[in-house]
């Protein structure tokens, strides 16, 4: 069943109010006044008290507005976790789908580092027992994006806080903190970046291409930044925010995209198979002082990348990455 939700008028002449009050309030009085003149005081009076009365009561609201030069609170804390409502959830696939949840203020921003992360939990049943369970994801959106954060997630059948996602209704929480990791962008930090994602690997190469194509000059900044990304995946319809990444791809001419897949569908023009050295070499930015390979995915695949890029001649991989590492593993 469906409640009806009363408008209020945004202007005091609103069709509400000229309809309502003072078309009324002209016939009551011009209608005394012809039918007895010595009513007339008592006519206007009453039309005065009923008008202000409904003027007052629907009159339009008043919303406070934010200081000039305001700067916009952040969302995140590091030491300390928060809860986050969802409050839409868009199905790309049978198990992946973005998760937008609100902020705490429609003027709050998430207070994310382009190139970091957040840690999200929820207290979960693990062998029959109450347990916290944690994992850190990148966030698709941006400070740019005030009042929510979205999250880009493939549930598996595996996957504790994955799994949980796919579970979660409109109006159920997470808990969120951060931020958290080693990267950081800023425009200038390199000339080119050599990426490789894997599956929801994608995430936090997304986070750091938006964020230059939004830097560019034409947009009124200074990144030049040149970008070569190698996205790989089983099947054509793993390929996730595809249309997204075309659309930047068309839109930048510094930022490229290549994709690479296991199970290709007929007239595929990408790359078939796994992401090798061979492709890695003819795809992105040979090693240099002023370049970065970054890569994010299955555990396999960049366990596999690294010996690759080392095979190139890129810097040898770290066991944790950092900020002036050549190669950088999120």
């Amino acid at each position: 069943m469906s409640t009806k939700h009363q408008v209020r008028p945004t202007s005091l002449l609103s069709p509400q109010f000229i309809n309502g009050v003072y078309i009324p309030s002209a016939l009551l009085t011009v209608g005394v006044a012809i039918a007895k003149t010595e009513w007339l005081p008592f006519a206007i009076a009453i039309s005065l008290l009923l008008g202000g009365w409904k003027v007052y009561s629907t009159a339009p609201e008043q919303v406070p507005l934010a200081p000039k030069n305001a700067v916009a609170t952040k969302a995140l804390k590091p030491d300390t976790f928060q809860d986050f409502t969802l409050k839409e959830k868009t199905v790309l696939s049978h198990n992946t789908a973005i998760y937008r949840f609100s902020l705490q203020t429609p003027t709050q921003i998430l207070g994310l580092p382009i190139g970091q992360h957040m840690s999200i939990a929820a207290t979960l049943q693990v062998d029959g027992q109450p347990k916290q369970i944690v994992r850190s994801y990148t966030p698709i959106s941006s400070d740019e994006n005030p009042g929510y954060v979205d999250l880009l997630i493939k549930s598996y059948p595996q996957g504790n806080i994955s799994r949980h996602f796919g579970t979660l209704k409109i109006g159920d929480k997470m808990e969120f903190r951060g931020p958290k990791g080693a990267m950081v962008y800023s425009p200038g930090l390199v000339k080119r970046f050599g990426m490789i994602a894997g599956g929801t690997g994608i995430t936090p190469m997304l986070q750091i291409i938006r964020a230059i194509s939004r830097g560019r000059p034409k947009n009124g900044g200074r990144d030049n930044t040149e970008v070569d990304l190698i996205f790989a995946n089983v099947n054509y319809e793993d390929i996730l925010l595809k249309e997204d990444l075309d659309a930047l791809a068309k839109e930048d001419p510094g930022f490229r995209v290549n994709y690479v897949l296991n199970n290709p569908p007929e007239k595929w023009d990408g790359a078939v198979g796994f992401c090798t050295a061979d492709l890695m070499k003819a795809k992105l930015p040979p090693p240099s002082p002023d370049m970065k390979l970054l890569m994010c995915g299955p555990p396999p695949m960049i366990s596999a990348m690294k010996k690759a890029a080392e095979s190139l001649g890129y810097d040898k991989a770290k066991p944790v990455s950092k900020l002036p590492d050549q190669v950088f593993c999120f």
